[in-house]
């Protein structure tokens, strides 16, 4: 009898998006380590059998340690099937009233706590020749106001994943970066205090975007959450696109006539990759 699949995924506070793929990957039968910084915010997944909750904040080396001997001690021969780095800080700012220290914060959250906890977690994903997914924002592919600081985080993380695809493609490991539109989600709830640095007329139009009163209408979670497991299922790599909005965000900002195979043979083209399996 095979081994029953697992999956670590950070950031599943309830009502959000981590929270819906947890559930969503229990009910296609995997063994789920559910993590978030506070374990009394993943209420909604209680009670459900394979899911074991792991406090996780990324950006602690010892709670990416402590969580690396769980999913060990778990699977008995360390491995992880699937790695899904969701956890991430949203954030509204105009670029002039930034506080750089704020910044700094975010990039650690969104960019580099992702590729630790990837470094991390590589050898357990090499036994598996697992898949590591990232989720990704069509802002980071777009120009909007006062979400600059966070776009480029997430854009950054983005291109690390599709230059990582290439890198780890040769041991069997997948990556999978999920560049997620609208989407109904509480990841906007810590913004109902918003407020800038000096006064500004235009104040309660940014606060309204941050706290998602804009009214656009947004993809029900348990619906993407089904999208982006079915692609890990499918063994997907490389990019894909989901949530509200997101197919007009591809088609107005990716359109090539230069295939993306095409374009990966050319990156590895010299680097020695190309000659690994030969």
């Amino acid at each position: 009898m095979a081994a029953q699949k697992t999956v670590l995924i950070t950031g599943c506070s309830d009502g959000g998006i981590g929270s819906a793929l947890a559930a969503t990957f229990q009910q296609r039968d995997f063994h789920v380590f559910a993590t978030a910084r506070d374990l009394s915010k993943m209420r909604d997944l209680e009670g459900l059998p394979n899911v074991t909750f792991l406090t996780l904040d990324i950006v602690k080396p010892d709670d990416i340690n402590a969580a690396i001997e769980a999913v060990s001690k778990h699977t008995g021969n360390k491995t992880l099937d699937c790695l899904i780095s969701n956890a991430g800080r949203n954030h509204f700012m105009p670029i002039l009233d930034e506080n750089l220290d704020t910044v700094r914060r975010l990039f650690e959250v969104n960019f580099i706590g992702p590729i630790a906890l990837t470094q991390a977690f590589a050898p357990l994903l090499l036994e598996a020749k697992g898949m590591v997914v990232y989720i990704a924002s069509t802002s980071g592919h777009l120009n909007i106001p006062y979400m600059g600081a966070y776009a480029a985080s997430k854009r950054s993380i983005e291109i690390v994943a599709e230059t990582l695809r290439l890198e780890v493609a040769p041991f069997g490991i997948g990556v999978l970066e999920v560049v997620t539109g609208a989407v109904k989600s509480k990841g906007q709830t810590y913004f109902g205090d918003f407020n800038l640095p000096q006064q500004s007329s235009i104040e309660p139009t940014i606060a309204s975007r941050a706290q998602g009163t804009d009214g656009l209408p947004r993809m029900d979670t348990m619906e993407y959450a089904k999208a982006v497991v079915d692609d890990v299922l499918q063994r997907t790599i490389g990019r894909v696109w989901h949530g509200g909005f997101a197919d007009k965000v591809k088609m107005s900002t990716t359109a090539t006539a230069v295939p993306q195979s095409a374009m990966d043979a050319g990156a590895v083209m010299g680097t020695g990759l190309d000659a690994i399996g030969e």
